[in-house]
């Protein structure tokens, strides 16, 4: 029997909340560079934010770890719940496991070319943000 406590849904979506206010803070900075750091928080945040909707509409979180970091399944399960993306937000979501995107800019940065547009991944972010919380009816602070 699994004892530990998990988060609930609001502490999630709160996480994620941080790590999008997070991404677009290091997206302010002056050193554009190759937008990694960005990248990575705005990458996270998606996934929370998919995580809080599934963990909302009654999946197990055992389940939703076993995704790992693939956000295309994380929103073709969300979409299948009532989660409405744009076809380009969807496409982009099986992309960036497709390449695995996540992996490049944790682990072999020296890959950057092989990533989508910083611009692309941050206009994901904030539609998967708007649409989990609308569905969650969460706050807009989270």
């Amino acid at each position: 029997m699994d004892r530990r406590k998990t988060a609930s849904v609001r502490d999630v979506l709160s996480l994620a909340a941080q790590y999008r206010a997070a991404a677009a803070k290091v997206g302010e900075s002056p050193f554009r560079g190759k937008h990694l750091p960005q990248r990575l928080l705005a990458l996270h945040a998606i996934e929370l934010y998919l995580d809080a909707l599934l963990q909302a509409k009654g999946h197990d979180h055992r389940t939703i770890r076993e995704f790992q970091h693939d956000p295309g399944e994380r929103a073709r399960i969300a979409v299948a719940e009532g989660l409405v993306l744009r076809k380009r937000t969807l496409a982009h979501l099986a992309t960036l496991f497709s390449s695995t995107e996540y992996l490049v800019v944790k682990y072999a940065p020296e890959l950057n070319s092989t990533l989508s547009q910083v611009n692309r991944v941050m206009a994901t972010l904030e539609e998967i943000s708007r649409k989990a919380r609308k569905m969650v009816r969460a706050p807009k602070d989270l």
